[in-house]
This record gives structure tokens, sequence and C-alpha cells, in this order.
């Protein structure tokens, strides 16, 4: 289940994972209150309208369920390379999960300011014994190994008043996904991902662009004006009520005022008086223009800071608001570039307003076995719920017990660095005698720019390592 706690709708989606496939089995939409610019201010409000969107999706989806997946905003997002090595041994030895984590945390191994937490961290390549642009390293045997990664963090009080809600609402946090990223995967196709687009994300409170180049997330310029100010000047200039002034927005309201026809008119109700006034299509697009083009200057000027309306990939609008008439030729004419709009097509979802929501739990679903155990070192939800699935032994007790042992989410996590793996030597005599299997699932599965090992006997495979198997049931399960 995907959670999306916005600053005008809290959503929720069910959705499981068939034949690679995500099928969208339950939705739920409940109007958002207690947030403030995409923060957190209210939380029981916040809890209250999560509980009903909740039920909404479950009773659509016919089923039950209290782990979430859930999106992260990117207001004040930090975003940092980061690069750890450790390691393995001293004569070549096989990697396994264990070094794949191991090499994580040391990634990690630096001081955070205790105001701000790590929500993600994205693998770019691994390094083993100098050979680079490996994408999984479990398998190989080396003496050390090195990765290279994203690391992603945003406010404390941010993640901390999500898991209140959460916790108040009786729902498990399964997986914290970073709403550009989320975007990203659903909006953008491989080439405009790899040579560079700028996806602005329009929504009630806030709009806000993300620079996307080489599958990353580059760069991010928010403004805090949105639709809610659409609606606050058409109430102000037409002098009519707040909900009045959202209807006329919705089924009048177009962007370019070069679009409509003055001759096209609509009764407006004025407070005040019995009587309607009739308002012409254009009269109330000058209304929304002025708006658009303080939103879409102010953008631009820090887009041009980065220089990245230069990427070839021009510019996707996505978001409630990127659902007004006729905003591509107006966002063309601001911006210098060619403009589309993103809205998914999945039934029930096809409006711009639902993309945040869909890319987190197709964000969530695609993740790889690796994406999946670098998470775990920042993500001890996650990794309680790998867990989970199997019994677990005594060294993987000792390594869970460190990551969780304190309450502080950024202090105790990264005290513990050191000593987050301090069972691991049980694990890694396990680990060397199923290693044969590892090396025969690794062959078929393996990326081609990995290198891989020689494929062992078939009855090796019998033994699959412990680690391995957790993690593809908790993928397989992702959604059940």
């Amino acid at each position: 289940m995907g959670l999306d706690i916005g600053t005008t709708a809290i959503r929720v989606i069910v959705g499981e994972a068939v034949n690679d496939k995500l099928n969208i089995i339950g939705i739920g939409s409940e109007r958002s209150r207690g947030l403030k610019n995409g923060v957190i201010v209210d939380i029981d409000k916040v809890v209250t309208a999560t509980r009903k969107a909740v039920h909404q999706a479950q009773t659509k989806a016919n089923i039950k369920f209290d782990q979430v997946v859930v999106g992260i905003p990117a207001k004040d997002l930090v975003i940092e390379p980061v690069k750890g090595m450790t390691i393995v041994a001293d004569q070549p030895k096989e990697i396994t999960a264990v070094e794949v984590r191991k090499v994580a945390a040391a990634a990690l191994s630096r001081n955070l300011p205790p105001e701000r937490e790590v929500v993600a961290i994205v693998p770019k390549q691994f390094i083993v014994d100098g050979q680079k642009h490996i994408v999984d390293p479990r398998g190989m045997s080396a003496v050390r190994i090195e990765l290279e990664a994203i690391c992603y963090s945003v406010p404390s009080i941010v993640v901390n008043n999500i898991r209140k809600v959460l916790e108040r609402a009786g729902l498990k946090l399964k997986h914290f996904v970073l709403n550009p990223l989320g975007l990203a995967h659903i909006a953008l196709n491989d080439g405009e991902q790899d040579f560079g687009t700028v996806l602005i994300d329009m929504g009630g409170s806030q709009s806000t662009a993300y620079v996307i180049r080489d599958h990353d997330l580059k760069f991010v310029a928010a403004d805090d004006e949105g639709g809610q100010n659409l609606t606050k000047d058409v109430s102000v200039v037409l002098n009519t009520s707040l909900g009045s002034a959202e209807k006329l927005k919705r089924n009048y309201g177009v962007a370019d005022p070069e679009a409509t026809s003055v001759t096209e008119k609509f009764p407006v109700e004025i407070v005040g008086k019995d009587d309607p006034m009739m308002v012409d299509e254009t009269y109330l697009s000058e209304i929304l223009e002025a708006r658009f083009e303080q939103i879409f200057d102010r953008l631009l000027k820090q887009l041009d800071s980065a220089k990245a309306l230069d990427l070839p990939g021009g510019v996707v609008l996505t978001g409630g608001v990127a659902e007004t008439m006729s905003i591509t030729s107006l966002a063309s004419d601001l911006l210098g570039q060619k403009v589309r709009i993103f809205a998914p097509r999945e039934m029930g979802l096809r409006n711009a307003s639902f993309a945040t929501i869909l890319g987190i739990v197709s964000y969530a679903a695609d993740l790889s076995e690796i994406d999946l155990l670098v998470t775990s070192v920042i993500n001890k939800d996650a990794l309680a719920a790998l867990n989970s699935q199997q019994p677990v032994t005594a060294s993987e007790q000792v390594e869970q017990r460190s990551q969780v042992g304190d309450s502080n989410p950024n202090g105790g996590f990264f005290n513990n660095l050191k000593s987050l793996f301090n069972g691991d030597v049980e694990d890694d005599e396990q680990d060397s005698q199923d290693s044969s299997s590892t090396q025969a699932q690794q062959s078929t599965e393996k990326p081609q720019n990995n290198v891989r090992p020689a494929q062992k006997s078939s009855e090796s495979q019998e033994n699959k390592p412990e680690s391995e198997s957790k993690i593809r049931n908790f993928f397989n399960k992702f959604f059940d």
C-alpha cells in the first residue's frame, strides 16, 4: 500500500505485483487537513484524514493491511554524493549481503546534523578490487569493496511527524520513497532521465521543479505557491467564496487567455448579492495567468542558476494544477521550452493529481534486491520486514538490535555504525558454505556489466543464502 500525505489531499492506493506488473486494486482519497506548504502542522487532523483514506482503499480492495510505503516531500532536501569502503578479507573471499550492508554503512559513517535525517541512499556503482561499474557485487571474490552512492536527507521533523501519523493511524512503515524519485520513475522515459529533463510537480500549496539527469535527482527548485493561491486569487478578484472559486477554477479555468473567448460566460455567486454575476472566460483566465506567471518566473530564475533549461528533455508538468486547460502553451511561452503533461493511465487514476502516489508505489515495487540491501542500512523498518520473512539468526539479531537500539533516528544510527555488524562472523561462515548457490543464481540474473563468477553444480542451488531468500520473499510479497 502506498500513502501520499499531500497538502490538499491524502491519497492511498493498494497494488499487487503480478508477473512483474503492478495492478491497482484499491484507491482512497480524503481531503487533507492539518498541513501547510507540505508540512504537517496538526497531527490529529492528518491522522483522521489518513484513517479515512485507508478505510476507503481497504474497502475497495476488500483486504486489510497495516504496512505502507510512504512518500517524502522534497522540501529542504539535501543531495550529497557519498562513498564507502570495507575490507572483505585478507585473501579474496566471496562477497555476500553482509559485505554489501557493511560498505553501505561505511558510506554513511560521517557526522550528520541532528536536525536532519537520511531518507534515501541510491547506489550508483560498486567497485570491487578496483573494478568499476559493478551493479551487484554479491558472489564475486574480492579483498576490498567500495560503494559510490547518492544520499538524500530532509529535516528530521518531517520524518518524525510522518512516523507519528503512521503510529496513531495504526500503520507500520515499510519503506520511504522520495516523491521526486517516484515521479521521475513513472513520468519520464529512459531517454529523458538519461539526457536530462525538468519535472515540475504543481501541487496545491507548492510548485516544485526537479532536475533529473543520468537517472539521478540533481537539483530541486521550489516555490511556495500552488493551486490554493490560484483559488484565493479568483475568490478575491470576483468577490466570491473559496468554495465557489475552486469550482470556477476547475470547471472554467484556462491558463492561457489567448485560448479563451469573451463570448463564453458563466454565472458567479457574489458575496452579499442575491443574483449571480456573469463573467466571461477571458477575464477568469487573466486572473489565473497572473499567478502562473509569478510561479513560473520564480522557478525559471532558480532553474537558470543551475542551467537546467539547457537540458534536451524539456519540461514535464504533473500534479493537480497541471490539469488546468492550455497550461502547456502558457508554460512553454514563459519557460521557453517544449512542455508536456504527465497523467497516469491506470483505471481510476487518470488525473495528474494521482501521479505522486502512483510513483511512490511503482518505485518501491521496482526496487531490486541490491537496492533493498543498501536501503536496509538506513531503514530499520524495512530490515525488520526482511527479517520477519524467515527465522532470524543470532548474528542478524545482533545487527538488528544495533540499528534500532537508539530511539534517536539520527544519533543512534550513526553512533552505532561501527558496531552495526558485530555478529557477522557467524553469517560469514554460513555464507561461505552457501556461496556456490549464490554464484549459480547470480550468473543468470546479473546485468551484463557485472563480472560474473563461474557457475557451480546444480546440487548447490538447494542451499540458498538465508539473507537473499528473505529479501526475495519480501520483494515478491511487497504488495500482499
